[in-house]
């Protein structure tokens, strides 16, 4: 987890110091209400602050959780296996760090192990982990394939996301339908190109 907090100093699964009550929560979503231009004490708004406050308890749950512990049980009895794993098709869920909107994609995840394996669920569980913060796609890009990398020394990994950013399908541009994609590679992926070629493929097509 260090090479993680030394490149990003707001990874570490520990919730802030400085972290607000739930009533000062609450109240801050009332400010936005009315800053948006509606009554917060009408029936329909009543009760808006406090589930807005535990639906971000959960949205934002990432940054109470800690991605090496999730990462660090691996398998060293193998049978031998030495080829690439791909686990491809994971749905995540993230809020974009500059407008709070959300980012809804799949993570592809690829890595050639040096020896032992992960459980595969632990793959998925980091993906979980990062994108329940506020983020950018191409650093969450970057935290699932450094968490990995570092908890296992495999021989490489690779990351691939796709994402729908709605901060430009709801406001500014208003493009609806577009992905944007974004990759991290390293050790044998970023330097054998047939064996990037190869990891992708199998994330494309699954064969």
């Amino acid at each position: 987890m260090d090479a993680i907090i030394k490149k990003f100093p707001d990874a570490r699964g520990d919730a802030a110091p400085n972290r607000p009550t739930r009533e000062e929560a609450e109240a801050a979503v009332e400010v936005l209400i009315r800053w948006a231009g509606d009554d917060p004490a009408r029936e329909g708004l009543r009760e808006t602050p406090a589930r807005v406050a535990k639906a971000y308890d959960e949205l934002f749950g990432g940054y109470r959780q800690d991605a090496a512990a999730a990462l660090g049980r691996v398998f060293e009895e193998v049978g031998g296996y030495d080829d690439v794993v791909v686990v491809r098709d994971i749905d995540f869920h993230s809020h974009c760090e500059h407008h709070m909107v959300p980012i809804i994609g799949r993570a592809h995840v690829a890595y050639l192990p040096a020896g032992p394996v992960l459980g595969l669920s632990k793959i998925s569980r980091v993906v979980d982990i990062f994108a329940r913060r506020l983020q950018t796609q191409e650093k969450l890009t970057v935290q699932i394939a450094t968490a990995i990398d570092e908890a296992l020394k495999p021989r490489g990994v690779a990351v691939v996301l796709e994402a729908e950013h709605l901060c430009m399908a709801m406001r500014g541009v208003k493009v609806k339908g577009s992905k944007t994609i974004t990759t991290s590679f390293s050790g044998i992926f970023s330097q054998d190109r047939q064996e990037r070629d190869r990891a992708l493929s199998m994330m494309r097509s699954g064969v």
